[in-house]
């Protein structure tokens, strides 16, 4: 059969354009390899052997073609040894419909190191490792963690554990500057002798390299020391003057870290100024058989666009790939106290981002927070990634300062990821912080085993005006938080006017303060407009819910659970309506239901329901239930059991709801929050055995210690 000429000339003409469509989105590939070369094309059997080669080579092929397909680096397993952050630009993005994918090779898990392997160990007749490092001693190089097959070394202490107490601080002001703390000043550390007596072996050439990390409320301070004087055991150290609300005080915990006479704990290290590293070897490890790394690098990646000249980065993508060693060096003014260690960096930095997403990726040992989407960044998401050993916190959005227009940070998806065990250098870290941001999401993560708090959302103190608005943090679980080593912190932290914000379906438990606070949901200063519902909190030590103070905050269809002291508190007396407390159960097995300013506190609270699993010991604000009633609060409220199925194992699911219908409360599926994927992925959230054990082991001694 003879085709019709016509019909002929339609189908060549789509075959034509078929052809053409296969060529133009048929993607662009580089290579990376650890046996490549940045001067190699960067085929896969010419391969380039590093990102800032990567991003090289797709500046030049961008600069000769117009980008009509998506361009994909693909790094091929192996370890690299970056000797520079990669820095990318506007220039090194793509487009919504053609992105730049940094993706890892099929079946490959490839990993970046910022730091720097140290070898030629001799061991002396102490049994010490010792090596002369040379860019120590020709380049002054100095870091300030240490990596010992795979496991963060502790930097020479004393004590080794636990801490030494201030005997007494003065404080002679310098510059009293315009703050209300003084803007520099010297203070002085009197100890007794047995707290003392651990400093005198420093040598007097290393004194200047001592430092120390004091504990103070929710924060620390990590400064140097700028003398030692052995005959009054006095130490003194300079910089800026002490906060009012959070200063070094008499019977404060320290620890002195940084001197040879403290090097005597296995898995401890030192290095001196002669450019030499010592470190005590755990049992079984021999030099042959350890890697030893120092980080080097202070940033991984850092992303730089200009929101304010809308000049973005956009539209790149990370997936299945491992950053790790990242260094974060002590300044020599030290580290002053700041709340959820809000000044230091992280090992990747982001500024006037768009669309940008770190999926199946790994950041760990990091000096510093390990990713931080600041001032001008958008519509970007961070997913089913793994953080974990950060000497900082976990993921950070926001400015310290409210942005508007281009520079406002907002629309971050962090979604299904683990962030565990931070704060190891900067306790005060949290896992997730919001600062100035809104319209993020923060879902089914799993955040744990931090010193201070979960989560932190909103950036002002009181009633000023914040752009922290309508942020959701739903279905994660957060727990281990505290460690009994800081106060006044929570799982969930919030600060500030913030319409809009949700908090809900969370699994919060086991979160422990030294002293005051260690709750579940905290309000503080000027938090408002907030609604709390449908989350399960266990295991606190002051609290399920506590408000220092805010407006119109509403706190519902929770189930409150074991608190050690108080199981809700409440503070601060205002002229308004401070919030809500409506369909909650709240079980506990010891402590005293309220705490706080409850009679005078202007609150709606009605439909709870309370049960004390071990008894009728029932103390409403030094009063019985029936007498707090007559207050006009839980007018409708019930003593009765919740009849859960196993409360004692922490089950909380309803053999029965008939009591639970008698005050509205509506079942919600706890079991839903947290991660969600494969076996091994859920799995991997879950800490270790030994770190819970420890968790307890703390709690414990910190309960006994404060009867």
């Amino acid at each position: 059969m003879i085709l019709n000429k016509n019909i002929l000339s339609y189908f060549l003409v789509l075959l034509f354009a078929f052809c053409c469509h296969v060529k133009s989105t048929a993607q662009v590939k580089f290579f990376v390899a650890p046996n490549g070369n940045d001067l190699n094309p960067g085929t896969k059997e010419a391969p380039l052997a590093t990102l800032t080669g990567a991003r090289d080579a797709v500046r030049a092929y961008k600069q000769k073609n117009e980008l009509r397909t998506s361009i994909v680096i693909v790094v091929q397993d192996g370890n690299y040894e970056m000797k520079e952050p990669l820095i990318l630009l506007p220039e090194d993005g793509g487009t919504q419909q053609f992105p730049i994918i940094y993706r890892a090779e099929e079946g490959s898990s490839p990993v970046f190191s910022g730091g720097k392997k140290i070898a030629g160990f001799t061991v002396n007749d102490e049994g010490i490792w010792e090596a002369k490092i040379l860019e120590c001693l020709y380049y002054n190089w100095r870091f300030d963690q240490l990596y010992v097959n795979g496991k963060r070394a502790i930097l020479a202490r004393t004590p080794n554990k636990g801490f030494l107490k201030i005997g007494g601080v003065k404080q002679n002001i310098w510059t009293r500057g315009t703050g209300r703390a003084p803007e520099k000043a010297e203070q002085v550390l009197s100890f007794d002798n047995i707290n003392f007596s651990s400093l005198q072996n420093i040598a007097n050439d290393e004194v200047d390299n001592v430092r120390f990390r004091a504990y103070h409320k929710w924060d620390f301070t990590l400064r140097f020391i700028d003398r030692l004087d052995r005959d009054s055991a006095r130490v003194y150290t300079s910089g800026q003057g002490m906060k009012p609300w959070n200063p070094l005080f008499r019977g404060g915990r320290i620890v002195f870290e940084n001197y040879a006479a403290a090097l005597d704990e296995a898995g401890e290290w030192y290095q001196d100024k002669a450019g030499w590293l010592f470190y005590i070897p755990r049992p079984g490890e021999t030099p042959e058989n350890t890697e030893i790394i120092a980080p080097a690098l202070e940033n991984i990646i850092s992303i730089d666009g200009d929101a304010a000249s809308n000049q973005f980065v956009e539209n790149i993508r990370f997936e299945g790939i491992t950053f790790t060693h990242c260094h974060y060096q002590m300044p020599d003014s030290g580290s002053e106290p700041n709340q959820a260690a809000a000044l230091i960096n992280a090992a990747i930095m982001l500024e006037g981002a768009k669309n940008i997403s770190f999926t199946d990726c790994e950041i760990s040992r990091t000096g510093q927070h390990a990713l931080w989407f600041g001032k001008g960044c958008s519509d970007s998401a961070v997913e089913h990634c793994y953080l974990n050993d950060l000497g900082g916190g976990g993921i950070y959005l926001g400015d310290f300062v409210p942005q508007q227009g281009n520079e406002h940070t907002q629309n971050i998806r962090l979604h299904n990821n683990i962030i565990q065990t931070g704060g190891q250098e900067f306790p005060s870290a949290v896992g997730v912080w919001i600062g100035h941001g809104s319209d993020n999401e923060v879902s089914h993560n799993d955040i744990g085993n931090f010193y201070y708090s979960g989560i932190s959302v909103g950036w002002i103190w009181g009633y000023a005006e914040s752009n922290a608005k309508r942020n959701q943090i739903k279905f994660n679980t957060i727990h281990h938080i505290g460690w009994a080593l800081l106060s006044d912190m929570a799982a969930v932290y919030t600060l500030g006017k913030s319409e809009g914000t949700v908090i809900s379906n969370n699994v919060v438990h086991h979160v422990h303060a030294y002293s005051y606070g260690g709750w579940g949901l905290y309000t503080d200063e000027g938090a408002s407009d907030i609604v709390m519902e449908n989350n399960l909190v266990y295991s606190t030590k002051t609290g399920g819910f506590h408000q220092h103070y805010g407006e119109n905050n509403m706190i519902r269809n929770n189930i409150f659970a074991f608190a050690k002291l108080y199981q809700l508190q409440c503070t601060r007396v205002e002229e308004h309506r401070s919030f809500n407390f409506e369909n909650n159960i709240v079980v506990f097995d010891e402590g005293v239901v309220l705490k706080g300013a409850w009679k005078t506190i202007d609150i709606q609270m009605d439909n709870n329901l309370y049960w004390n699993t071990t008894g009728d010991h029932y103390v409403f604000n030094g009063e019985s239930f029936a007498d707090w009633q007559k207050t006009g609060h839980d007018t409708h409220s019930l003593i009765a059991d919740p009849l859960f199925k196993d409360v004692t194992n922490y089950n909380f699911k309803l053999k029965n709801k008939r009591h639970i219908k008698r005050i509205g409360f509506k079942p919600f599926d706890y079991a839903s929050a947290g991660v969600y994927g494969d076996a091994k992925w859920i799995e991997k959230a879950k800490l270790p055995a030994a770190v819970t054990e420890a968790f307890d082991q703390e709690v414990e001694q910190n309960m006994q210690e404060k009867q």
